[in-house]
């Protein structure tokens, strides 16, 4: 049995407000545990988005009542948002700023106010970049003028990664993550998976781009599951919507990066627990820990799942590696499949 610290995946949707036939706190945070995540951060591309004090306050309040694990809730950036954002950072986990199209309404397009942002979001604070391919270079030109540090989220391909190695080397505070999905599969998985099913942002790469993630993981300082449920009617539907889930998958694929070499288990533990936990501002969790049967094989049933979108990429696949058991400060939270936490047992970890 490989006993692990609380895994933290600083990149997920839960889908409330707005969305909770996709997915809420409760659910999210079940799938959570199950996955062996014992902090998870929630995005804000929500519906409403979360962007003031009105909208924070639904989000925090339905996390009180719901989360079975603890949770961080980030802020969303607008180009009207600039002065009251500042204001909130005290409540929340990070200010998270869409340079690309994605899932939802927000999305900054206007350079000054991006630059803006990065000037006036607190240096103590961190800042998340959605950046794919040239904005990725406008992100981190933003924050280094600024003089603060810069998170890129969901690297994808070879020409970020090495962006993001040359901004390192020449003493840019910027850090990465990199979603198993972008890591594993590639364009070259869309015809089994389908079109529509595959749609995710950013999209599936090359497989020279899966490559270079490899080749330059020590360039990514955290992993993070992107986490984003829709119902499979939805993605089977005329307007598909982007995204995959991902808790209850992450650990068995990250598992399967240290059985190829990529990564020792070391490296997995530093991106799913020390790095963000440092670079998040999360607190340490006491008692808290995750046992994993290693040599356990099992085939990925959807239905079996905890989340409300009971579907996923890798349907049908057998994974070596299973969540036997998960202690949160000192509670059994989940066992042998069963999530015991009750909803509101998680904490808001973001105040």
């Amino acid at each position: 049995m490989l006993k692990l610290p609380g895994l933290i995946d600083p990149h997920t949707h839960l889908r409330e407000p707005g969305g909770t036939h996709k997915e809420d706190f409760d659910s999210g945070t079940a799938a959570a545990l199950a996955g062996g995540f014992t902090i998870v951060c929630g995005m804000p591309n929500t519906t409403p988005p979360i962007v003031d004090a009105a909208s924070l306050i639904i989000a925090q309040r339905a996390l009180n009542a719901k989360a079975r694990c603890d949770v961080g809730i980030y802020l969303g950036a607008t180009p009207n948002n600039i002065a009251t954002a500042r204001t909130l950072a005290g409540q929340v986990s990070g200010l998270k700023m869409y340079l690309n199209g994605t899932f939802g309404t927000l999305k900054m397009d206007a350079m000054d106010a991006i630059i803006a942002h990065a000037a006036a979001w607190p240096a103590d604070k961190p800042l998340l970049a959605h950046a794919e391919q040239h904005t990725c270079g406008l992100a981190i030109l933003a924050a280094h003028l600024a003089g603060r540090s810069i998170h890129i989220c969901h690297v994808s391909r070879k020409e970020e990664i090495l962006l993001i190695a040359r901004a390192k080397d020449k003493g840019m505070q910027v850090t990465c993550e990199a979603c198993p999905h972008h890591m594993m599969l590639s364009t070259e998985d869309i015809p089994r998976i389908g079109t529509a099913r595959a749609d995710v942002r950013p999209v599936l790469a090359s497989p020279g781009d899966v490559a270079a993630l490899r080749e330059h993981i020590h360039v990514i300082d955290c992993f993070a599951s992107d986490h984003a449920p829709h119902l499979l009617g939805e993605k089977d539907g005329p307007n598909p919507p982007p995204g995959y889930p991902g808790l209850e998958t992450a650990l068995p694929l990250y598992l399967e990066l240290v059985r190829d070499g990529v990564i020792d288990l070391d490296g997995l533990i530093a991106r799913c627990h020390t790095n963000p936990r440092r670079m998040f501002g999360l607190p340490v969790q006491e008692d808290t820990w995750v046992e994993v049967n290693e040599d356990a094989e099992w085939t990925l049933r959807p239905a079996d799942t905890h989340t409300r979108a009971k579907w996923s990429p890798w349907e049908g696949a057998r994974f070596k590696g299973q969540v036997a058991r998960v202690v949160l400060r000192g509670v059994v939270a989940f066992r042998d499949g069963v999530v015991l936490a009750p909803p509101g047992f998680g904490r808001n970890v973001s105040l």
